[in-house]
């Protein structure tokens, strides 16, 4: 009897304890480790990279981010800024490959593939080829949908938190400028396609697309609005990325290259840099287009090109409030908090950051000839930016982990949408590396898909 009671105090006792810890804690799962929390790396700190690092810490995972630049330039700096949903139409379309072909000897192109002999390259082609079916783009458009709308409401959310302070999220939607009868025509099939997957686009004469842009006079024939669409200042929700990971406790390693990852059983146990050796216990390669060279140190295959996008910035008063596609030329305008934006071309010539005037000089006359009485200056021109965007053949991103490293996710390969998808990226390989529900079904940007 008296071992019962003194066995019932004991139990009691440890219960008081247990309550205590409980109270003082506030029943706050951060303040006990489950083993869900863990040590990442983030290889990469464009918008994809530092995306998954900001959900990654909401998480109370520890982050480390190492990358190879600054921080301060490249595709996630010098893009449009566009939130799209209404590009449902993947690169790799019907005809795409026949335009590359009809532009390769001119570099001055709005599509240019510099002739080379390169196999990954000829080989990227071919997939990309393969993947240009109206069929397969027909089965992606409501993946790119459904991403597009994912990411949208992310960075509205991103906003709404205040985080990363005020930044201006414009929602006049995008309209697409054509010329020609024929974009015209194309464009409306589009629209046709959209509205099927709930996604509406409209129709401007001249008169109402002076009355939602009065202080400009087009050299077009009429527009189509895209009132889904957003446009936000990428340069600032950078830095503004930036500044709130490092006062969150993410460990951002700039100008630090990773060398090489050493590989045992089936885990990476070691990044190697050009400063020192990293362990973690998750891997995310968030590097862009050189995402593909860093997987083959883990013997992976990934099809991956470099497509670089060029951008001009003009403080002058342009009077243009509305984002807008120039069609017939493939040229992004964007309003942007302090100055205009003029971005475009897609080139494949390999990873470098070469700036090719004549392909600066056809943005600037494109604008100029699309925009009456607007001058592009040659300080703006010559002060004239790139980035390079990774593309996979199919035109859908690499999200998900190869099955023969358990540690690693792959993200990249966003090809014209990596600003537009960087936040639900960064949001599902969070979900991954926490073991939580996914927000949308990730199968079809399996980084090892067949072409």
């Amino acid at each position: 009897m008296v071992k019962e009671i003194e066995r019932n105090v004991f139990t009691f006792s440890i219960l008081c304890v247990t309550w205590r810890l409980v109270l003082k804690c506030q029943w706050n799962p951060k303040n006990y480790d489950m083993g869900q929390n863990k040590s990442v790396i983030v290889v990469g700190g464009g918008i994809v990279g530092l995306s998954t690092a900001y959900f990654l810490q909401k998480e109370g995972h520890q982050v480390t981010v190492l990358d190879k630049s600054g921080i301060d330039a490249g595709a996630s700096f010098v893009n449009a800024g566009y939130l799209t949903p209404s590009h449902i139409i993947s690169l790799a379309s019907p005809g795409m490959i026949t335009k590359g072909l009809k532009y390769m000897f001119n570099s001055s192109s709005p599509f240019y593939m510099k002739p080379r002999l390169d196999f990954e390259f000829m080989q990227w082609a071919w997939y990309f080829k393969k993947s240009s079916t109206k069929e397969k783009v027909a089965k992606a458009m409501p993946v790119i949908r459904d991403i597009n709308l994912l990411s949208r409401g992310l960075f509205e959310a991103i906003k709404a938190s205040g985080d990363l302070g005020d930044f201006k999220i414009g929602d006049k939607g995008l309209l697409m400028v054509y010329q020609t009868d024929e974009a015209r025509d194309h464009e409306m099939e589009v629209v046709q396609k959209a509205g099927e997957l709930g996604l509406e686009g409209k129709e401007l004469s001249m008169q109402e697309l002076k009355t939602i842009e009065p202080n400009v006079e087009f050299n077009a024939k009429g527009a189509i609005l895209w009132e889904c669409d957003r446009h936000t200042t990428p340069p600032l929700i950078m830095q503004r990325m930036l500044e709130y990971l490092v006062k969150s406790g993410v460990s951002v390693h700039k100008n630090e290259a990773v060398l090489d990852m050493s590989l045992s059983a089936g885990k990476i146990t070691e990044v190697k840099t050009d400063k020192g050796i990293y362990q973690a216990d998750e891997i995310v390669l968030a590097a862009g287009s050189w995402t593909s060279h860093l997987a083959k140190k883990l013997n992976l295959k990934l099809p991956l090109q470099a497509g670089k996008g060029y951008r001009i910035n003009t403080e002058a008063n342009t009077g243009i409030t509305m984002p807008a596609i120039l069609m017939e030329k493939k040229i992004a305008v964007t309003p942007m908090e302090g100055f205009t934006r003029f971005a475009g071309t897609m080139e494949f010539s390999g990873i470098n950051h070469k700036i090719r005037k004549e392909r600066v000089e056809a943005i600037a006359k494109g604008v100029e000839y699309y925009y009456k009485g607007l001058h592009v200056s040659e300080t703006d021109k010559n002060n004239a930016r790139c980035g390079l965007r990774p593309v996979s053949p199919d035109g859908l991103p690499y999200i998900g982990r190869p099955k023969a490293v358990e540690n690693l996710v792959v993200a990249t390969g966003h090809a014209m949408m990596g600003w537009s998808l960087g936040p639900a990226t960064g949001k599902m390989v969070t979900e991954l590396i926490s073991g939580n529900k996914l927000s949308m079904d990730i199968a079809p940007f399996n980084p090892e898909r067949k072409f």
